[in-house]
């Protein structure tokens, strides 16, 4: 009897998380989330000398941004947050289209203030990229990552930048550092998918470069564009 009690206290945790889950976020359409990241993405970047190194950012794989992750007292590990996925195009010049992710769980630095933190990650990787593009992908246990280094000219020549898959930071109340998201999970958010580009498609496919962003999309694009693009100059 006391087991089947435990059973059903678990089906309930569960069904309220995912309850939890949908009123945190349903209300909020995926291009006023895509609007929401490019923001973020300009304001972190625009603060003196606290946003994301420049030389990082260039040499980046992929990187992945989810505004305003929410505590949330039902879900499991706490923290639910969604957000995108955008790649560097096979020609190494310019970014995909966004594909939708969802992240639970870890420690996301709720410590610095506030019941909201916006999260970037930076894919440092071709294997690291390849890796977070599958169906459920785990921070830590499934690639290394580590907090990244702060500094518009932070120097990028560390044992960090060498060995670490992933550098992720979090941004709360204004406060920009680079935070460990050990144990964190990553799966594509097929829903929201559906919802930007009208039919199902897979997160590696909208990265493949072969699809056309949504306007909301676009603008997002474009300011990764605006903050790498010159470092990829100097490569030439």
């Amino acid at each position: 009897m006391k087991l089947k009690r435990l059973k059903r206290l678990g089906i309930a945790g569960l069904g309220a998380g995912a309850l939890s889950a949908g009123l945190l976020f349903g209300a909020e359409s995926a291009a006023t989330r895509l609007t929401t990241s490019a923001t973020v993405l300009r304001e972190i970047m625009a603060t003196p000398d606290k946003g994301l190194p420049e030389e990082l950012l260039a040499n980046s794989a992929c990187i992945v941004i989810v505004p305003g992750m929410k505590k949330a007292a039902f879900v499991v590990g706490g923290e639910y947050g969604k957000g995108f996925i955008l790649c560097r195009l096979p020609s190494g010049t310019g970014w995909s289209a966004p594909a939708a992710v969802m992240v639970e769980g870890g420690s996301v630095g709720f410590q610095i203030g506030g019941s909201e933190t916006d999260v970037i990650m930076l894919v440092m990787n071709k294997r690291g990229a390849e890796k977070l593009l599958s169906s459920k992908f785990t921070l830590g246990a499934d690639a290394s990552v580590a907090a990244g280094p702060v500094g518009r000219t932070s120097s990028a020549d560390t044992d960090l930048k060498m060995h670490a898959e992933i550098l992720s930071y979090s941004r709360s109340r204004g406060a920009f550092a680079g935070v460990s998201l050990e144990g964190a999970t990553l799966r594509p958010d097929n829903d929201t998918n559906a919802e930007l580009y009208g039919k199902k498609l897979t997160n590696e496919q909208i990265v493949s470069g072969n699809i056309k962003a949504t306007q909301a999309g676009s603008k997002l694009m474009a300011q990764l564009n605006k903050f790498s693009i010159k470092k990829e100059a100097k490569k030439d």
